[in-house]
């Protein structure tokens, strides 16, 4: 059973159950206030007649009543002894007789009973008497009775009306209460042939329309539109992640296969020129040897760069998985006059120059300190590789909270429209490649390395003129731990 139907049989049976007990207490109410007032006029009729012994109507001595008896009211009086039946005259005038219980049963039928006679109801009140007669007091029963036609079919009237009433209630009640279920459920609905169509498809776009009040329902379909609306963007990031990795495993393969290839043809000439039988060989000892030692020297430079290859994979392989690294103060005048001695021993063709570090004094970060050497060392080296000549800088700025660590270089500079692509992994301008040397890793490294520290990059370049990086890192205030 749907919960459409649910819905409504519960709230049927609950509203049948309210109206049977509302339409039984209307009745109830109006059937002991109806025949309250009839029994207590009863009783007090029963109280006024007097039964007695005098002329009946045709003359003959036997008991009589006497006391008012209303239009509507009639009373009769037997005395057993007598076994005469005494009638009041509304009574005798319609030829109307009530029966009498049995001697022993009066005392036990005491009390009010309905009967019908001649087709009529009637509400009868009777109780147990003691008539005075000449020869003593005789035992007998009163009975005062009263006609309840009008109060009967009342009565069935407001039965029949409560029953049809509340039937017909009920009837509409279920119709009315389906349609709104079903109008309520509607929005359910429509969260199902979502979902379905999710299911079905590959479509994260779609969106459940709803105009409705902002009760249960609507918040359910906010929720659910929220998370479409995540699922879409995880299903995006997955898919830029799976093309990031596809691109990154074939820009591997492309970069380890040129050291593979240049290894594996060294060995090769190795392995043929130190082969040969003495005599085979049109070259001379020490042509074999030079060309020995460059093969060898071919064999170690691509060794060591696939080692390189294979460290950067790793650091960014550990990137990728969340890991994180260690941090502490570190002060920046050390490490930036370190950093300023190392670079000066780089390969280079531009020349080195670095700015004051004296306003660095007593200002520390909060970092790693090889992991930012590290970093400083990939924008030195970049600058560096693409400054044939002119000048490379190494200084410092504040700027607020921040310290800005510049790299600026004269060298052959970058498009515009290039900058945005510089930290992907394996990206190199076109103008570079096979030109300089490299794998294009470094700078998605350093990348990684200034966000882990919390910080940015900016990058103000011109083709042609020069290229200058500032790390923002922020500034640690408070005095470091000993």
């Amino acid at each position: 059973m749907s919960i459409k139907l649910r819905l409504t049989a519960w709230y049927s049976g609950i509203l049948a159950v309210m109206l049977l007990a509302l339409s039984a207490a209307i009745y109830g109410f109006v059937y002991f206030n109806t025949y309250g007032d009839l029994k207590d006029r009863l009783k007090l009729q029963a109280q006024q007649v007097q039964p007695d012994m005098g002329l009946n109507n045709d003359g003959t001595l036997g008991p009589v009543l006497r006391g008012p008896a209303g239009q509507s009211l009639f009373a009769q009086v037997y005395i057993y002894d007598l076994e005469k039946l005494i009638l009041s005259t509304n009574m005798t005038q319609i030829n109307l007789e009530f029966k009498f219980p049995a001697k022993e049963n009066v005392q036990k039928q005491q009390g009010f009973s309905q009967s019908y006679y001649g087709g009529n109801p009637f509400l009868i009140y009777q109780q147990a008497v003691d008539v005075a007669t000449s020869s003593g007091n005789h035992a007998g029963v009163l009975q005062v009775a009263v006609y309840i036609g009008e109060q009967v079919t009342m009565l069935t009237r407001l039965k029949n009306i409560l029953l049809v009433g509340s039937f017909a209630t009920l009837i509409a009640a279920f119709t009315f209460g389906l349609f709104l279920a079903r109008k309520s459920m509607s929005p359910i609905g429509m969260v199902i042939e979502a979902a379905n169509g999710i299911q079905t498809g590959t479509d994260l776009s779609s969106r459940i329309e709803y105009d409705g009040p902002p009760d249960e329902i609507g918040r359910l379909i906010e929720t659910v539109n929220s998370m479409l609306g995540r699922m879409e963007d995880f299903y995006k990031d997955l898919e830029d992640s799976y093309a990031t990795q596809r691109r990154f495993v074939s820009d591997a393969s492309h970069e380890l296969r040129t050291p593979l290839t240049t290894i594996r043809g060294n060995i090769d000439l190795l392995q043929k020129i130190w082969e040969m039988e003495p005599g085979e060989s049109r070259m001379s000892e020490a042509e074999i040897r030079q060309l020995s030692i460059e093969s060898v020297k071919d064999i170690a430079d691509e060794s060591q760069r696939m080692s390189r290859l294979v460290a950067d994979m790793l650091s960014l392989a550990r990137s990728d998985t969340g890991r994180t690294f260690d941090k502490e103060p570190v002060a920046l005048e050390p490490m930036m006059t370190e950093v300023a001695r190392r670079a000066s021993f780089l390969p280079r063709q531009a020349e080195w120059s670095v700015g004051a570090m004296g306003h660095l004094n007593g200002k520390y970060i909060v970092g790693n300190k090889d992991y930012l050497q590290q970093m400083l060392f990939i924008f030195i080296d970049n600058a560096f590789k693409y400054t044939p000549s002119g000048v490379v800088t190494l200084d410092a700025v504040f700027y607020q909270s921040q310290v800005g660590i510049r790299i600026t270089d004269t060298g052959i500079g970058m498009d515009k429209d290039e900058v945005p692509h510089i930290f992907d992994r394996f990206y190199r301008a076109d103008e570079s490649r096979g030109i300089t040397e490299g794998i294009g890793l470094g700078l998605s490294i350093a990348k990684w390395i200034i966000d882990e520290h919390g910080g940015s990059v900016e990058v103000v370049t011109r083709q042609g003129e020069g290229t200058t990086f500032v790390i923002w890192l922020p500034l640690l205030f408070a005095p470091p731990l000993e």
